[in-house]
C-alpha cells in the first residue's frame, strides 16, 4: 500500500534527508541501507539487471522498515515507469534529462487524471482495491515524486525550460556524465564542472525546485549546506562496501606486518 512520502515531507519542511544508490539486486541490500539510518534510496536499473519480481521484494522491503524507495528507471518509457510505480516505488528518478519534453512525459507516465495518464491498476500500491481507488489516485498524484538527472552539456543548456515543468519534484546532479559530456570524462574535481554544478543549483534555488547533491569530498557536504541544500546522495552501497572490505584487509595485514616487526 502506498503510503505517505517521508522524503518529500522531509523536503517540504526544510529538514535534511540522506540517500544511496542501491546497485546490488536484493531486498537485504535495502534492509541494510535502511537499518542504517539513510532516509532513501534509490534502486538503480539503468545501470543494473533487476528483475521484476526482485525489485518488487526490494521496494517491499523498503517498505516494511519505513525507507522511501525511489527507482532510476533507464528512461522515460511510460511502460517502465508504469512497471515501477506499479511494483510499489514512491517515486522515479530519470537519466539523462535534456529537455522540458522528456520531463513531460515522465511526469506523464508518473501521474493519474488530471495530471498524467499514468494507467488505472488496483495493485499493491492501491492497497488491491481496499478502499476507494478514486481517493488512492488523488493520494498517488501528491506523493509521488519524479525526480530528473542533469548530466550532459544540453540538459544545462534547457535547464530553464526543464526546471518549468509542472510536476517536477526535484533535480539530481549527475557529475560524472556531465563530464564526459564536456570532453573531461571523471574529472569531476575540474573547476569547470564543480562551477557547473553551482549554476545548476543556483538555478534550481531560483525556481523553487529541491536541489540534491552528492557530494564526494569532506568539504563538500558543507558547502552544499551552506548555499541552502538539504537533500543528499551519499554514493552507492557496492562502492562503499568495497572500500569498506579493502580496508578491512589493508589494515589487517599492516596489524600483522607490525606485529611480526616488533617481534624481531
Amino acid at each position: 500500500m502506498l503510503t505517505e512520502n517521508q522524503l518529500k515531507k522531509a523536503i517540504r519542511a526544510g529538514q535534511p534527508a540522506y540517500g544511496l544508490f542501491c546497485s546490488i539486486p536484493s531486498p537485504t541490500a535495502i534492509e541494510m541501507i535502511a537499518e542504517a539510518d539513510f532516509d532513501f534510496v534509490i534502486i538503480d536499473t539503468e545501470h543494473v539487471l533487476v528483475n521484476p519480481e526482485t525489485l518488487e521484494n526490494m521496494i517491499r522491503a523498503g517498505d516494511a522498515l519505513q525507507i522511501t524507495v525511489l527507482v532510476r528507471v533507464g528512461d522515460t518509457d511510460p511502460k517502465g515507469i508504469l512497471r515501477v510505480l506499479d511494483a510499489g516505488a514512491k517515486g522515479i528518478v530519470v537519466p539523462m534529462v535534456e529537455r522540458a519534453e522528456d520531463v513531460k512525459t515522465a511526469v506523464s507516465a508518473a501521474r493519474y487524471h488530471p495530471d498524467g495518464k499514468r494507467s488505472l491498476n488496483g495493485g499493491r500500491p492501491g492497497a488491491f482495491g481496499k478502499s476507494s481507488l478514486a481517493d488512492y489516485m488523488t493520494f498517488a498524484n501528491r506523493e509521488i515524486m519524479v525526480v530528473a538527472m542533469i548530466e550532459s552539456r544540453a540538459g544545462l543548456e534547457n535547464i530553464h525550460d526543464i526546471l518549468a515543468v509542472d510536476g517536477l519534484d526535484m533535480i539530481l546532479e549527475g557529475a560524472a556524465d556531465l563530464s564526459q559530456s564536456m570532453g573531461m570524462p571523471w574529472q569531476i574535481k575540474n573547476p569547470e564542472i564543480q562551477e557547473c554544478l553551482d549554476n545548476l543549483q543556483r538555478e534550481c534555488s531560483r525556481a523553487a525546485i529541491p536541489y540534491c547533491a552528492i557530494p564526494r569530498e569532506p568539504d563538500e557536504h558543507e558547502k552544499w549546506i551552506r548555499k541552502g541544500v538539504h537533500t543528499f546522495v551519499l554514493g552507492e552501497e557496492r562502492g562503499i562496501a568495497f572500500r569498506a572490505l579493502q580496508n578491512k584487509l589493508q589494515t589487517t595485514k599492516a596489524g600483522a606486518e607490525n606485529h611480526h616487526e616488533r617481534d624481531k
